[in-house]
């Protein structure tokens, strides 16, 4: 847990690239006692973040700094802006993307923490190049996390996007 107030400015804290969505750490769970944990989500034009997905024990919050923001929740398909939240609560498959053809950006709220240790975990992979499957897939089941990998070409269809740092 923290000790003290802290200040995260716009160019700290650790970040991981996983083509198209990046992922800026800027509070981690072991600095709120497990309750939440924040990161920072810049997204590229058109980009997809993930395959359809639901999370077990996570709720996730995402509120939009900058660009458009869609989101698949369920069956529905949402736009964010500027100043909006988006709520995806623990169970509902859902994914998200930048709707526009400007950057965008979020800050994401994980609640309760841990689930930002997913990332720095994928990101490790990823850097390695081109991830196995069976690593991808045995990370997500350390996180209760169910992924949809069919889901990616209908949404790269369906909204104009792009998947994984394709241009």
């Amino acid at each position: 847990m923290a000790d003290g107030p802290k200040i995260v400015g716009p160019n700290d804290g650790d970040s991981v690239d996983l083509g198209g969505l990046g992922i800026r750490f800027m509070i981690d769970g072991e600095e709120t006692g497990g309750q939440f944990a924040l990161v920072e989500h810049p997204l590229e034009p058109r980009a997809l973040a993930a395959p359809i997905h639901r999370h077990t024990n996570e709720d996730e919050y995402s509120y939009v700094l900058e660009g458009r923001m869609g989101a698949q929740l369920g069956d529905e398909a949402v736009f964010a802006d500027p100043g909006d939240l988006v709520f995806k609560p623990r169970g509902q498959w859902h994914t998200f993307w930048n709707a526009g053809d400007e950057p965008a950006r979020l800050l994401e709220l994980i609640s309760p923490a841990g689930f930002e240790q997913y990332f720095r975990e994928i990101g490790e992979l990823v850097s390695a190049g081109p991830p196995d499957p069976e690593k991808r897939a045995v990370i997500s089941a350390k996180y209760q996390l169910e992924v949809d990998p069919d889901s990616v070409p209908r949404l790269v269809e369906e909204h104009g996007l792009r998947f994984g740092g394709a241009k």
